[in-house]
């Protein structure tokens, strides 16, 4: 079922709280994503060599399947980091008014 969900989770991190809302707010007001939300993590992570510790901020939109990739130029284009992590989940089920309430407002832009 992964290639049919009409629902994906789009998630990448960034360096502050700041630059999550910045960039939710963004792509939201865009119609490019349905919502998102922004969770402050501590992550452990591989960098220049070393292992390195820090805060980041998780940053989880929901978007209909047709407009993914378009979400995820866009998340690239904003981010402050050069290479930043992007990645995408199926959601394999969810109830069809919630289906419709992610597909309405990005689906109607293409």
């Amino acid at each position: 079922m992964t290639s049919e969900s009409r629902v994906w989770a789009v998630t990448t991190t960034l360096p502050t709280k700041h630059d999550a809302h910045t960039i939710a707010a963004s792509v939201v007001g865009d119609r490019l994503a349905a919502g998102a939300e922004i969770v402050k993590q501590d992550s452990v992570f591989w960098h220049l060599g070393k292992v390195g510790t820090g805060p980041e901020w998780r940053l989880t939109f929901r978007v209909a399947a047709a407009g993914r990739d378009r979400l995820a130029e866009r998340v690239a284009e904003l981010h402050p980091w050069s290479g930043p992590e992007i990645s995408a989940t199926p959601v394999p089920w969810t109830i069809e008014k919630y289906a419709e309430w992610v597909e309405n407002p990005t689906v109607s832009q293409e």
